[in-house]
């Protein structure tokens, strides 16, 4: 006999995982169907072990510059063995965090691989879920209310790039390299590719970074982008734009060599490895979609503001939907449709009100329009800016590059975007995320009181700035 759920969750990443401890918390009866470790790719091959690499090179960076702090040091020297272990133990506290949320809620795991069934001897509607075993043993059978596809993502490739781990990388495999290499070449100047960019160049690796558009980072402002571009170049970052790369030409001997059309002209690049980021896809593929009438469009699962797919008691989240593809996103779609099937009413989510975060270094971090994007709309806007150099936090933390950018509707004082690039902006951009979800004006910025010193006194200068009246610039 088949077992019955409130809610059947395929996938337990962070999307799927916030989602079931929400519906545990809302009385439901939920089991989650995972393939490989909970926590998803946000855990294990994403967000937090990237992050762990990135602050090892930011250590690395900082001993090699304390003489300027006074601190004298000798010849510091990179063990990146001990660099991939504190990273993995770091993963498997985490992951052990997870597992016990799951304990908690009462939780049912099931560890294999999930697939929607059609209308059967279960259910009269498509939604029974069949899981399939690693080891072989039989299919369990398990029957929701409700299901929510959290499948998340995979790196995509390139014709002719296809990853082979060894010499073509995605940044999955990356994350895995017991060695560094002396030079590699990342394909894609988009936020993966400028992470791991300035990550190995603190490293020490010989980087160049091949974008097929004329702007690094294209979803970020553009006075943002040429800054990120301006500082990485400092690091020894060698960037070539408006560039498309021939997958046919590549050769892997001894390392990589290929080529790409760059202005109409063709130019060879070789080094040790390549690490292609180039976007990701949703993982739609054997999950039983053609069993539903769920619609998929371009990739990633078509639903609602609510999160349902055309079957309205299938829902999914995340990733595999397209648009923001952040860990804090799907976490928040996933409690908007659990609350949605238990009928809490919860307010769709507002995209523009959400930050996004680059953790290179420099750091970027921003929320709502660019400035071209606002001004593409119809907007008449004006602009406030304000640079770190002016900060005293920032002198004395020996971070001054960088600056905070904020675009107003000139007609109503509306907050329309701010973006950040410099010292732990990462971390300041919650409080642009809560003055545009206040629907704050950069007055009622500007006029929040922010401690001295602090980097926080930026965004009230810069907010002074829309109108001219910052006082130290």
């Amino acid at each position: 006999m088949a077992k019955e759920y409130d809610l059947v969750i395929l996938g337990g990443g962070t999307g799927g995982y916030v989602a079931a401890i929400r519906a545990s918390q809302l009385g439901m009866q939920v089991a989650m169907v995972e393939k490989g470790e909970l926590g998803g790719t946000c855990l294990h091959r994403g967000c937090i072990p990237s992050k762990a690499l990135l602050r090892s090179a930011e250590v690395l960076k900082q001993t090699k510059e304390a003489n300027e702090y006074g601190i004298e040091t000798e010849n510091p020297t990179l063990n990146f063995t001990k660099v991939q272990e504190r990273k993995n133990s770091i993963v498997k506290t985490l992951h052990q965090g997870v597992q016990g949320l799951m304990k908690k809620g009462k939780i049912d795991v099931f560890e294999g691989f999930g697939r929607i069934l059609g209308p059967s001897i279960f259910s009269p509607m498509p939604g029974t879920i069949s899981i399939e075993y690693a080891n072989g043993d039989e299919n369990t059978m398990i029957v929701p209310k409700n299901v929510l596809i959290a499948t998340g993502s995979k790196p995509k490739s390139l014709p002719g790039l296809e990853i082979d781990g060894t010499y073509v990388m995605s940044s999955d495999e990356a994350l895995q390299m017991e060695e560094l290499p002396s030079s590699i070449i990342i394909v894609g100047g988009g936020v993966i590719g400028i992470e791991w960019a300035s990550m190995l160049a603190d490293f020490g690796v010989d980087v160049t970074v091949v974008e097929y558009l004329d702007q690094i980072l294209p979803t970020e402002d553009e006075a943002i982008a040429k800054e990120v571009e301006k500082l990485l170049k400092k690091k020894g970052i060698t960037f070539v734009k408006s560039a498309k790369v021939l997958g046919d030409t590549l050769t892997k001997e001894n390392g990589v060599t290929i080529e790409a059309e760059v202005n109409g002209e063709k130019e060879t690049f070789k080094a040790d490895k390549m690490l292609v980021s180039v976007g990701r896809e949703g993982n739609t593929t054997n999950i039983g979609i053609e069993n539903t009438d769920i619609v998929v469009e371009k990739g990633f699962i078509h639903t609602n503001q609510y999160f349902q797919t055309k079957e309205t008691h299938i829902y999914a989240i995340g990733d595999v939907i397209g648009g923001m593809q952040l860990a804090h996103v799907a976490s928040h779609e996933g409690i908007v449709a659990v609350e949605h099937m238990a009928d809490q009413n919860p307010l769709p989510i507002e995209y523009d009100n959400i930050a996004s975060c680059i953790y290179s270094n420099p750091e970027v971090a921003s929320v709502g329009f660019t400035e071209k994007e606002a001004k593409k709309k119809g907007f008449e806007v004006k602009v406030g800016k304000f640079p770190f150099q002016a900060i005293g936090k920032a002198l004395v933390h020996g971070e001054t590059d960088g600056f905070v950018k904020i675009i107003v509707d000139k007609n109503t004082e509306d907050l329309l975007g701010i973006h950040m690039v410099g010292p732990h902006v990462t971390d300041m951009i919650s409080e642009a995320g809560l003055a545009k979800v206040l629907d704050a004006t950069p007055w009622e910025v500007a006029h929040t009181i922010h401690p001295h010193p602090s980097l926080s006194e930026v965004m009230g200068e810069a907010a002074l700035a829309v109108e001219g009246k910052q006082i130290h610039g």
